[in-house]
């Protein structure tokens, strides 16, 4: 796939994707959308890591319930944090990880999420994934996410030729159109999850099918 067939892709994908089941957080963006809060997008990333989406997606629930800032956030213990995010994967680790960083943002940030992936990625236990949805989901600035769906499937197009998400991330700042970059993450991931699996994708069901390389492709449905 070129960035020419990437523009006729596109369209096709949202239309596809419209149907399917968006990931927890983009709903979550998308209801306050009047009123985006970086820092509850910060906080819901740290969650879902190695943790499935509704899982997250009720942890966050339950812990913006009882404190939805970071000031109030901060105030909690590791053990309330604990209870409460239970049972996300690693939730003792996150609790500290959570507790530490609201610290760090009232200390060195005015009680603020920064805006520029510098200084997102100086957070401990943030990496460029989270970073990079801080700033697109959080703040509606240029950023690419991207997780294991959106390095799975432009390979498999044969958009990128890359090894890791890091890679990707680098080739796709280079390659893709900026008029993607806020939108390719949540677009791929209910794409992925739905269509574009990892192991026998339906390819017989996509509504892009002519113009992927399906490379590294084995078994399709």
């Amino acid at each position: 796939m070129d960035t020419q067939a990437l523009h006729k892709a596109i369209p096709l994908l949202n239309r596809q994707v419209s149907g399917l089941d968006m990931p927890w957080l983009e709903k979550m963006v998308r209801q306050g959308k009047k009123k985006r809060d970086p820092f509850k997008v910060l906080i819901s990333c740290i969650l879902s890591l190695r943790t499935q989406d509704r899982t997250t997606g009720e942890a966050s629930g339950r812990l913006f319930a009882l404190a939805p800032d970071v000031g109030s956030l901060s105030k909690l213990s590791a053990g309330k944090i604990e209870k409460t995010i239970y049972p996300v994967g690693f939730y003792k680790v996150k609790a500290e990880r959570i507790r530490a960083l609201c610290m760090v943002l009232i200390r060195d940030y005015n009680s603020r999420v920064p805006d520029d992936l510098d200084n997102l990625l100086k957070l401990k236990g943030v990496g460029r994934k989270t970073a990079n949805l801080v700033l697109t989901l959080g703040y509606r600035k240029a950023g690419i996410c991207v997780d294991t769906h959106v390095h799975r499937i432009t390979n498999r197009w044969g958009y990128v030729k890359t090894k890791t998400p890091d890679q990707t991330e680098f080739a796709l700042r280079e390659k893709l159109p900026s008029q993607y970059w806020l939108e390719i993450n949540g677009l791929l991931v209910a794409f992925g999850q739905n269509i574009c699996k990892p192991v026998s994708p339906v390819c017989s069901a996509c509504s892009i099918n002519r113009f992927c390389q399906k490379a590294g492709v084995g078994k399709s449905r």
